[in-house]
């Protein structure tokens, strides 16, 4: 446990500058968003979600996703895709898509998934270590409930309790969630065991919220592609 809490921990260079930063952008007679969150700039982050999202589907979904489908009926009973109701922008409520990794739950919705938990399939470990799990989610960002990057949602109950334990906390909500995020790009993924790993989440997501660009976005996916290619050991 000392060893998981010691990876999830934020090295104290990363606190200097992320509350450097806030400390900045929440004065009381500024904008919470970026001010380059204009129409233009929003039709370019659309344009961007879709042609990769669809580009994504034509050059390797058509062939992966079948493949994917038979592993996982072949692993465990159960359907192929799971979904799972998580809040989008402004606090709305949507379907999110995923690959099940899995055994068939209905308290699923309920609880997050932990180290070694008992309920993730063999193929599921396989999945959710290389992030292909969350393939599925590119139909959410073509129907528009979720971006390519963003703050990542969260399932309900989880939303909730954060909210309750951190000022603020549905900021997050005011644009929309992403299959990747600021936090996501740097690492931290998977279980948050800590109280102050949730808090840091939070104040990456915010900060990304506030210095938001199309540039921004750009440089986390390619931040993220390395993460994961690299095998991330906190993706479970």
């Amino acid at each position: 446990m000392k060893k998981r809490e010691a990876q999830n921990r934020p090295s104290i260079l990363d606190i200097q500058e992320i509350n450097s930063q806030s400390s900045k952008a929440f004065k009381e007679d500024e904008l919470l968003v970026s001010d380059k969150l204009n129409w233009f700039n929003l039709s370019v982050k659309r344009f961007i979600d879709l042609f990769c999202s669809i580009g994504l589907l034509l050059v390797i979904g058509w062939w992966l996703f079948p493949i994917i489908a038979i592993c996982i009926k072949l692993d465990s009973p159960g359907p192929i895709f799971y979904t799972q109701k998580r809040n989008g922008i402004y606090n709305s409520v949507f379907n999110c898509y995923k690959f099940r990794s899995m055994t068939t739950d209905h308290k699923q919705d309920h609880k997050h998934a932990t180290r070694n938990d008992p309920r993730v399939t063999k193929v599921g470990r396989v999945l959710r270590r290389t992030s292909l799990d969350e393939l599925p989610q590119v139909f959410n960002v073509i129907y528009g409930n979720m971006s390519l990057v963003g703050p990542r949602p969260l399932i309900l109950a989880q939303n909730e309790a954060n909210a309750k334990n951190i000022e603020g906390y549905e900021n997050r909500h005011l644009v929309k969630p992403g299959i990747t995020g600021l936090a996501q790009a740097k690492g931290y993924r998977g279980e948050t065991e800590l109280s102050n790993s949730i808090y840091f989440r939070y104040k990456l997501d915010m900060y990304y919220i506030k210095n938001w660009s199309v540039n921004f976005d750009l440089k986390l996916i390619w931040m993220t592609a390395k993460t994961v290619f690299s095998g991330d050991e906190n993706a479970f």
